[in-house]
């Protein structure tokens, strides 16, 4: 099986990683940082907002089962792409609307979603585009946030409200469990 992987920031890391998990061909989501400069940084520095990193996930897929394309159109339906530095109460760089691209290709694809998406949205989308560099993977207790701790308050509040709007609007592209 061929895995090819996409690099997402959309405000937290927690709600994308439980969104993009849930997807039938998606293998392995991992929370982590991306576009700064420092390297392998901490939750707590990139929480600063100093670092220049986003929030982002890397998605390793089988593009047999699910598109790079389909991935950035599930990306813009479920997080507002028109909200600089900021995804609802988070606020702060490190929380921006952006795609990793890792070759010529993704970064196409993504000028062409980012484009169709557009005539969807009232305001212009702020999504950067932007050529990945470096991933570094968040610190363990990152990982499965929302699967972990379903009972935690910015999980009950913020997460799974999101992940349920998904899930019906996207319940033909779920992982089969």
């Amino acid at each position: 099986m061929k895995r090819e992987t996409a690099v997402l920031g959309g405000g937290c890391f927690w709600c994308l990683e439980a969104i993009f998990g849930a997807l039938e061909g998606v293998g392995r989501v991992t929370p982590g940082y991306s576009g700064g400069h420092v390297p392998n940084p901490t939750y707590q520095q990139v929480c600063r907002d100093d670092t220049g990193h986003a929030e982002v996930v890397e998605i390793s897929y089988d593009p047999a089962v699910i598109s790079y394309r389909e991935l950035l159109e599930i990306f813009f339906a479920t997080h507002d792409p028109t909200t600089l530095n900021r995804q609802g109460n988070d606020i702060g760089t490190q929380y921006r609307s952006v795609i990793f691209y890792a070759n010529p290709e993704q970064k196409q694809i993504a000028e062409e979603v980012k484009g169709e998406m557009a005539e969807l949205w009232p305001d212009p989308i702020v999504t950067e585009i932007t050529e990945l560099a470096q991933f570094y993977p968040a610190e363990e207790y990152h990982k499965n946030y929302f699967a972990r701790n379903p009972e935690q308050g910015y999980c009950q509040m913020v997460i799974a409200p999101k992940v349920a709007k998904f899930r019906a609007k996207f319940k033909d592209r779920l992982r089969q469990t």
